[in-house]
């Protein structure tokens, strides 16, 4: 058998092989978007034309926790070293609001540029964490910003112990295009029954409620939201309602809004917002 002969059955073979291999799956990556949502199960992710959100004008006596993320976000957005933050606190606060909000106005500033996309991931999928970020590295043209809302643990659940790897210890370490916001309405992400059991059957009592509450702490920028005061809800009602332009006179609208929040028995920005959606145009 000459040698073109040789060549040209190589190049058949590998042909066939070719034929034969499934085509590359695609991640979702190829769609430049703003945001994605993980589908762990399909190990792919789904592009999201447009994030629901609320402008980060309308957030009201969020403003320090409002700068602390925005400069963060801003310091990632320009390749800069930044933290991964846990923002904790009371429901209906702004907390994911919030996220989305500085998302939104970090890109805004830089309209020639790549968006920072938003990817988000259930808190039940937190095991597959490291196919989402092998996925996320090798776009190493682009930035993400892991987005996990209302994280929390109970008692049984392992999964904390893959979300600390990835933040802080583990031997991949979190790639430099990749950071993790999360939400939750506890500090320390763990429920109380959870800590209190590892306190009572470890060794050393002290060193596993240290090993549960440092997940916490390996958030770089923790920020806490709690339940706002009564002035403080009246001005995210009247703020809410210039924005969208209620023909409401300002003290009626007040008094609706304590008594919506008190029907409610809360105040809170979630409150407020759902009493301005309540209302007649």
């Amino acid at each position: 058998m000459t040698e073109p002969t040789n060549r040209d059955v190589l190049l058949r073979i590998a042909e066939a092989l070719e034929r034969l291999s499934p085509p590359a799956r695609p991640s979702g990556l190829e769609q430049v978007a703003e945001g994605y949502l993980w589908i762990a199960k399909e190990k792919q992710l789904k592009p999201v034309p447009r994030i629901a959100r609320i402008e980060i004008g309308l957030l009201k006596s969020v403003e320090r926790q409002r700068d602390a993320l925005f400069e963060n976000t801003r310091r990632f957005a320009r390749g800069r070293p930044a933290n991964n933050a846990l923002l904790w606190g009371a429901r209906g606060t702004g907390k994911s609001s919030l996220v989305k909000a500085v998302h939104a106005a970090v890109n805004d500033e830089r309209p020639d540029e790549i968006p920072v996309a938003l990817v988000e991931i259930q808190r039940e999928d937190i095991g597959s964490l490291p196919d989402l970020l092998a996925l996320l590295e090798a776009a190493r043209d682009r930035r993400f910003i892991l987005f996990s809302d209302d994280l929390s643990f109970d008692a049984g659940d392992a999964a904390y112990k893959s979300l600390k790897a990835i933040l802080d210890g583990g031997i991949a370490g979190r790639p430099d295009n990749v950071l993790l916001y999360a939400t939750s309405n506890r500090r320390h992400l763990l429920a109380r029954d959870m800590i209190e059991n590892e306190q009572a059957t470890a060794i050393h009592p002290g060193e596993a409620v240290e090993e549960k509450v440092s997940l916490s702490d390996r958030f770089g920028l923790s920020l806490g939201f709690h339940v706002v005061a009564q002035d403080a809800y009246l001005d995210m009602v009247l703020g809410y309602a210039e924005h969208f332009e209620l023909p409401h006179a300002a003290e009626e609208l007040k008094r609706q809004a304590l008594e919506w929040s008190m029907q409610r028995g809360s105040r809170s920005g979630r409150t407020a917002w759902q009493f301005i959606q309540s209302l007649p145009a």
